[in-house]
């Protein structure tokens, strides 16, 4: 049997799990919920990769002598060094396998993305990430913290900049728009107002805040001013994170791939998406722009089949694969992708 790995996708809302071959062979595939050591700390993390590994091990058929020469593992709030260092530390002991790879989910989610070694991925789901890296070996990253670190963006910043906005633009506060009856009329509320007040009194979960998203693109494709200008901004926030990342690593002004990931900018929003595009080639005339079509458990696979020397054909087999496991489907307006 060709080189055995393990390649870990852990998110915030769930944890992939591949065993394969260095030839390009999936033994094994399982997903169980989030391993993210922000959520559930870095025992919760050990333990949810434990039971995930011993079920791929055991769904492979992989004999209990059976060693597993890399690990690959990606998570999400792997976001400090310091963080990395006690991860790999921690998983290293573990010893599910002769060698141990460990980072942020993001790098995962752009070597899905492009197979370029000059690279930048920029991820726009729940909320916002940016990873680059050169071909040189030097990675540009954000603290990503969230509000504490100046992070601003995604789905969930969207939905309660839209509930401001609707709000404000209803008691003349701010700017007349749409959003203020398509709030009020989603949660079934004469007006905002109350929908405000019923948010306060316990009436309506707050976790339902983020299902405003959809409204807020579908207000800004029909012209609505208000909502265009959140969505501008969006796109401002998503083109400063690759100038900076693509900027500290020199490729501004060279052929390199920018990966667009996570559930908004998966989605394509049309009055989001081109802004993004041509903004992109505005600062960085040669960037590949591309849309993330694969699960980022394929580039926590592809990490580890670079770490093993795998065969020619292997990366086309294990997408090939993958998109069958794990097929690509439509992608809601509301994100709930983990951003790292």
């Amino acid at each position: 049997m060709s080189g055995l790995y393990l390649a870990v996708d852990g998110g915030n809302s769930k944890t992939d799990v591949v065993l394969g071959t260095a030839d390009g062979h999936v033994l094994g595939f399982v997903r169980g919920p989030t391993s993210s050591p922000h959520t559930v700390g870095l025992t919760g993390t050990l333990r949810v990769l434990d039971d995930l590994i011993t079920a791929v091990r055991a769904e492979a058929g992989l004999a209990p002598t059976a060693a597993i020469d890399v690990a690959a593992v990606y998570l999400a709030g792997a976001d400090l060094p310091v963080e990395v260092e006690r991860l790999h530390a921690a998983i290293s002991a573990r010893a599910w396998s002769r060698t141990t790879l460990v980072d942020n989910d993001c790098f995962a989610l752009l070597r899905a993305g492009t197979s370029m070694p000059d690279a930048v991925a920029v991820v726009c789901g729940a909320g916002t990430n940016c990873v680059g890296r050169a071909a040189d070996g030097r990675t540009a990253r954000f603290v990503a913290l969230g509000p504490i670190s100046g992070d601003w963006g995604g789905g969930h910043d969207l939905a309660e900049h839209t509930l401001r906005l609707a709000a404000r633009g209803e008691d003349g506060r701010g700017e007349p728009t749409t959003l203020s009856t398509a709030v009020a009329a989603h949660f079934d509320r004469p007006t905002v107002e109350q929908v405000s007040i019923g948010l306060h009194l316990g009436e309506i979960e707050p976790v339902r805040i983020r299902e405003l998203t959809p409204l807020l693109f579908a207000a800004a494709t029909a012209g609505d001013a208000v909502a265009n200008g959140l969505v501008r901004r969006q796109a401002e926030e998503i083109l400063v994170q690759h100038r900076v990342a693509a900027g500290r690593l020199g490729l501004l002004g060279v052929r390199h791939a920018l990966v667009l990931g996570g559930g908004v900018l998966r989605a394509r929003h049309r009055v989001l998406h081109d802004q993004v595009v041509a903004g992109a080639h505005a600062q960085a005339p040669l960037a590949e722009i591309s849309v993330l079509d694969a699960p980022p458990a394929v580039g926590a696979a592809l990490l580890a089949l670079d770490e093993l020397g795998h065969h020619p054909g292997a990366e086309e087999r294990l997408r090939a694969t993958m998109r069958s496991l794990v097929p690509t489907t439509a992608v809601p307006a509301v994100a709930v992708e983990n951003v790292g």
